[in-house]
């Protein structure tokens, strides 16, 4: 399998348009970020950001991806990921963006039994959301070529089929205020990425189905859920 992790060294992601990767040191993931998805989920899409985390060895970039043990209810969720190039620590929104790197396409994958189990019980959601291979991404653009992108397309399709569908603007906190506020917590270091939220649409997995995901001017990333290793 293709993932994300060179002998000896960080795992890493590609970066487009050149033979230079990305070392990453932590992934954080920012939750319900997107108020069609908090209500999908059953909840007010006024709260404050809150986030979970995977370990980066959950990052992948291999066309086929396991379907992960221990699961019967796989879901997807398509995601601007957010690469961080500069320390940060307790910034205001409007002095975060020299610290981005970059931007990529990248996917959330959840056992979604294992999470609702976790939230009945008022246990940690580190199982449902972590392990090799629950983080596909696509080759992080740097934004001194693109930009910030702060509007635009965001989608996910599977088999061909649509399943999730929004807009970039329609974050509930934008990407300047999600760094301000984890930079509050923590000084934010080179190499972390930020899973910025998933649109409305959510849903299952299984092993066969193609998976596309996109963000308006970022590369597709492009995926074939497999059966278990």
């Amino acid at each position: 399998m293709g993932w994300v992790i060179a002998e000896g060294a960080r795992p890493s992601v590609a970066v487009a348009g050149s033979r230079d990767r990305f070392p990453v040191r932590r992934v954080f993931c920012v939750g319900r970020n997107y108020a069609e998805h908090a209500r999908e989920m059953g909840h007010d899409e006024r709260e404050p950001p809150f986030f979970f985390g995977k370990a980066a060895e959950a990052l992948i970039e291999d066309a086929k991806v396991p379907y992960p043990p221990m699961t019967r209810d796989l879901h997807h969720e398509v995601e601007l990921v957010v690469a961080i190039a500069a320390e940060a620590f307790d910034l205001t929104a409007d002095r975060t963006r020299p610290c981005i790197f970059g931007y990529a396409v990248g996917v959330d994958l959840t056992r979604r039994d294992l999470q609702a189990e976790a939230k009945k019980l008022a246990r940690p959601w580190h199982l449902s959301k972590s392990w090799i291979g629950a983080a596909p991404i696509g080759p992080i653009v740097p934004a001194a070529h693109i930009g910030h992108p702060r509007v635009g397309a965001i989608w996910l399709d599977v088999d061909g089929k649509r399943r999730q569908q929004g807009d970039l603007a329609a974050m509930i906190w934008s990407v300047e205020e999600i760094i301000a506020h984890l930079s509050r917590y923590d000084r934010l270091l080179p190499g972390d990425l930020i899973f910025t939220g998933t649109p409305a649409g959510v849903g299952p997995l299984h092993p066969g189905d193609r998976v596309r995901a996109g963000i308006e001017g970022l590369p597709l990333l492009e995926f074939t859920i497999v059966e278990p290793l």
